[in-house]
């Protein structure tokens, strides 16, 4: 049952860094080097964000007991919802500017690409799943997303890059959903 709840917290953000990722890989500029620094980046970001959002979720569930995963599912099902509705061009941008970025600009954008990252670890500390893991497992999706993405983003269609974010949502309402159903079935 944790595996599938590790599972289906990370799966998503997955999508979301292959979107963004392959959204780099199409400016066709990207060397080996690059390729490499962006990962990095997405390793360092969407690994740690998830930390910051573990640090406030896990004492505000301890705070208010059951209604946690309530609030958890709520974020998970907004973050999914964004990612719907708000980013129809947020992939491209940032690509463009993360190609080229330096210094703060390029924290900036770190934290701009990994929002979703911190409401997912906010979510993950109202729900209580093992720390460690969801660490290790988003860390491992960033750097795998991010390289793949780029390899191939050139080869791939905008409509493919848009259905990744797309699913990546639809995934995240679908786990707060089931977040919902489990909670009060108990």
């Amino acid at each position: 049952m944790v595996i599938g709840r590790l599972l289906a917290f990370v799966l998503p953000l997955g999508l979301d860094s292959f979107a963004v990722a392959a959204a780099i890989g199409a400016t066709g500029t990207v060397t080996a080097r690059l390729r490499w620094r962006i990962a990095l980046l997405f390793l360092v970001f969407e690994a740690g964000m998830p930390l910051v959002g573990v640090a406030v979720g896990a004492p505000l569930a301890h705070a208010i007991g059951p209604a946690a995963d309530y609030l958890a599912a709520a974020a998970v099902i907004g973050v999914g919802g964004w990612m719907l509705l708000g980013n129809d061009d947020r992939e491209e941008h940032d690509a463009e500017r993360l190609v080229s970025a330096r210094g703060v600009v390029l924290i900036g954008l770190g934290i701009s690409i990994s929002l979703d990252e911190l409401a997912i670890g906010f979510s993950l500390g109202l729900v209580r799943l093992p720390f460690i893991p969801v660490i290790v497992a988003i860390g491992v999706q960033a750097v795998l997303a991010a390289q793949l993405g780029i390899r191939i983003g050139r080869r791939i269609a905008d409509r493919y890059r848009e259905l990744a974010e797309r699913a990546a949502g639809l995934a995240l309402i679908g786990l707060g959903a089931y977040l919902i159903v489990e909670q009060a079935l108990r």
